[in-house]
């Protein structure tokens, strides 16, 4: 359903301004409306981002600005090792601060530093790679819901004597915190590489899951969320989640 308003100021406002003021979006996220041609006055398209609101003009947002709005922002990040996914403790950074203009990739407006961007699961801070920043609670329940059902593949590097007693062990035989993991695809890729396919996400649970079977992770990157690939986002780098992602994510 389109949104829409009469401006009943006194003077012109800019539009973002005002969208920002009433609570709709953010000025960022107006911009962005305005890019896309989602967002006229009195019945005319808005072309210029600067275009100003008269008292007495009637906005409207069409259907698919307000749906955009109620689905939310999703983030699609490579976090780099140093960060943790979520609210640090002192002197820790959260990955949400690799969430800047100078870091996106490809096209789409930098979310404004009020919106917030919580971790959708766990990506700890020894490790690296694919992670999901999202205010869409549909994406979260797909992701990290009870009822989810999405794999999550990372590719690990240890030492010590890999052998297909321990691998065995990985997939099938381990319990953590009292309780029996779900099974795991664990396959060996090279001499000390190996491949995890996961169906939870417990805390740490491949260092640990290495660690009962005397294995040590030197290197952890999560390529893979379900349908949606890391490819090649570079470290440290961002980019918007497409319509297209979102719809494969949430099946």
């Amino acid at each position: 359903m389109a949104f829409s308003r009469t401006y009943d100021g006194d003077e012109p406002v800019r539009i973002n301004k005002w969208l920002g003021q009433t609570g709709v979006c953010s000025r960022r996220e107006a911009d962005a409306l305005i890019a896309d041609g989602l967002v006229s006055v009195d019945g005319e398209v808005v072309a210029d981002a600067g275009r100003k609101l008269e008292p007495g003009q009637t906005l409207t947002l069409s259907d698919r600005a307000t749906a955009a709005l109620a689905e939310g922002v999703t983030i699609v990040v490579h976090k780099p090792m140093g960060y943790v996914s979520g609210q640090p403790e002192p002197n820790k950074l959260p990955a949400v601060r690799l969430v800047t203009d100078n870091n996106r990739v490809g096209e789409g407006v930098t979310p404004a530093d009020e919106v917030s961007l919580p971790p959708i699961g766990r990506l700890d801070e020894d490790s690296r790679g694919l992670l999901l920043l999202s205010s869409d609670g549909v994406v979260a329940k797909a992701v990290i819901g009870p009822q989810s059902d999405l794999d999550k593949e990372y590719l690990v590097r240890v030492t010590g004597d890999i052998t297909e007693k321990k691998l065995k062990i990985l997939r099938h035989g381990l319990m953590l915190d009292g309780r029996q993991l779900k099974p795991a695809y664990v396959s060996r890729m090279e001499s000390f590489r190996l491949k995890f396919i996961l169906r939870e996400g417990r805390n740490r649970q491949i260092r640990r899951m290495c660690e009962m079977v005397d294995l040590e992770v030197v290197d952890l990157i999560r390529v893979r969320i379900g349908p949606l690939k890391l490819d090649n986002l570079p470290e440290g780098k961002w980019r918007m989640l497409t319509p297209d992602e979102r719809a494969a994510l949430v099946g």
